[in-house]
């Protein structure tokens, strides 16, 4: 026991003073509360349309049930973290920080890729309807997300790895702080790198496909042969929320990260008050980053029409809606679920390849169903 105790007590006297975070974290306790309270409810609903109120999953559909999955797991981790920012210390297993950290990084890189696969699809469903028809599939898209979950998670495992609570001293003895103050030694070991291939892969490339497929998307449809539908206002307005929702949350934050990481990883070098500047502003854009769970269930409701019907015939009567539900089972029993090789391009596409006639029945097809 004096050992033990002796050991405990030069433990202690080593440790650093603990720096001040407690404004931060008082800002970070209301964000992410109110982030928990919407964000918790509207992603859970917006899983249970997808998974189980709509049918017919269409490609973009697949892709937004994956997101609405990432805001949710993001979600449910936010409890620990608000404890940590109401206590100012870490009081729980360290697993639990590391996991927490991981689920963070998972979220945020996981809905860059969604965000971008979403206008991708509608770039591939627009510019080239028929050359990349074959890749508009429920099929390839559910396999898509597969590789981009496996590919997050494998991100995981080393972004846990780095997220070990650190020990340092307060007033009345030693604590744990978690999801900040790491060591300068880490930084420049292992860490920035990691940082700089996580923004490579997750959040540089996302941003460069998106931006380029809506902006070849945009001059398509601003052809003077393009139809004005309102299928193309529709999908106008997605990509315009999706490019918002991407460059509101991710662009300030991984901006910021990287310069933070650079110099404290000396790369380049500036004055401690600097750091501590570069710093205080990156605790306010992860608030941003964080937003987005809340953020995206606005990309499903004003733009996936299945959803926001859905949502709408939840307010009718049950018999209404048990009738209307037992129609549309009976009418997409008589449709594919998925394309083939001799599908016809959807609505949008066709509107581009000729002119469009008012007596042409307008002709909705499953894979852009969710539009």
């Amino acid at each position: 026991m004096l050992t033990n105790s002796t050991a405990n007590t030069n433990i202690t006297n080593n440790s650093v003073q603990c720096p001040d975070y407690r404004h931060t974290h008082h800002l970070h306790m209301v964000v992410y509360s109110l982030v928990l309270a919407a964000g918790l409810p509207l992603n859970v609903l917006a899983l249970w349309v997808f998974l189980r109120a709509l049918r017919v999953h269409s490609v973009v559909s697949v892709y937004m049930c994956n997101l609405a999955a990432s805001d949710l797991l993001f979600s449910l981790s936010l409890p620990v973290r608000l404890s940590y920012y109401a206590l100012h210390y870490w009081p729980f297993p360290d697993l639990l920080c590391q996991i927490a950290g991981a689920i963070f990084q998972m979220n945020m890189y996981g809905s860059c890729i969604f965000l971008a696969l979403i206008n991708v699809d509608r770039y591939a469903a627009i510019v080239h309807p028929l050359r990349l028809r074959h890749l508009r599939r429920p099929r390839v898209a559910r396999r898509l997300c597969l590789g981009v979950w496996a590919l997050i998670l494998v991100f995981a495992v080393p972004a846990a790895r780095v997220h070990r609570p650190s020990r340092c001293r307060y007033d009345d003895g030693e604590v744990r702080l978690c999801f900040e103050s790491f060591s300068n030694e880490l930084w420049k070991g292992r860490l920035l790198p990691l940082v700089l291939l996580a923004e490579a892969l997750g959040f540089l490339l996302p941003l460069v496909a998106m931006v380029y497929s809506s902006v070849r998307v945009f001059w398509t449809l601003a052809r003077p042969d393009a139809t004005r539908s309102h299928r193309r206002r529709k999908t106008v307005r997605l990509l315009l929320v999706n490019l918002f929702i991407f460059l509101m949350c991710f662009l300030p934050y991984n901006s910021t990260l990287a310069v933070y990481g650079l110099l404290r990883g000396q790369l380049v070098v500036a004055s401690e008050a600097a750091r501590d500047q570069v710093r205080g502003v990156l605790m306010v854009m992860v608030l941003l980053a964080g937003a987005n769970c809340v953020l995206d269930p606005l990309v499903y409701y004003f733009s996936a029409e299945g959803f926001r019907n859905t949502l709408r015939g939840l307010g009718t009567p049950l018999r209404i809606r048990t009738l209307a539900t037992n129609g549309a089972r009976k009418t997409l029993a008589e449709r594919p679920t998925e394309t083939t090789d001799n599908t016809i391009p959807d609505a949008t596409s066709q509107a581009l390849l000729g002119p469009s006639y008012p007596q042409t029945p307008f002709i909705q097809f499953p894979q852009d169903s969710a539009l």
